[in-house]
C-alpha cells in the first residue's frame, strides 16, 4: 500500500510552515489549468531520469489530478529509497474541492 496524505493534512503542513516539497507529476497542459504554489513540476515520465534531483531531506508530496498516477509514482519512489515520498490522496481535484474552491478544475 502506498503511503498517502489527504488534502487537509497537506493544507495544515502549508499553514504551519512545515518543510515539504510538492512534486506535481501532471503534464504541462494540466499544470497550466491549476497548480499549487511552489510546486516542483516534473511530468510522470521524467521522474526516473530526475531521481538524483529530488529532495530526500523533507516530505515529498506527490500530486496528480485524482491521485492514481501519483500513487504509482510514490510507490516507484519508495521502491527507489525515497522513504519521504507521500501520495496526495484525491490529487489536485480534491484540493480544489475541499481546500481551495476558487481553484479552476478540469
Amino acid at each position: 500500500m502506498t503511503e498517502s496524505l489527504d488534502v487537509g493534512q497537506l493544507a495544515q503542513m502549508r499553514r504551519d510552515g512545515t518543510a515539504h516539497i510538492v512534486l506535481d507529476i501532471r503534464e504541462t497542459d494540466e499544470v497550466a489549468v491549476c497548480s499549487l504554489a511552489d510546486s516542483l513540476c516534473v511530468p510522470m515520465q521524467d521522474v526516473p531520469r530526475r531521481l538524483d534531483t529530488l529532495p530526500r531531506d523533507r516530505p515529498l508530496i506527490v500530486l496528480c489530478h485524482h491521485g492514481v498516477r501519483s500513487a504509482m509514482v510514490t510507490g516507484f519512489l519508495r521502491h527507489n529509497g525515497f522513504d519521504n515520498a507521500w501520495n496526495l490522496a484525491g490529487g489536485i481535484d480534491a484540493w480544489a474541492r475541499q481546500v481551495d474552491p476558487d481553484m479552476p478544475r478540469y
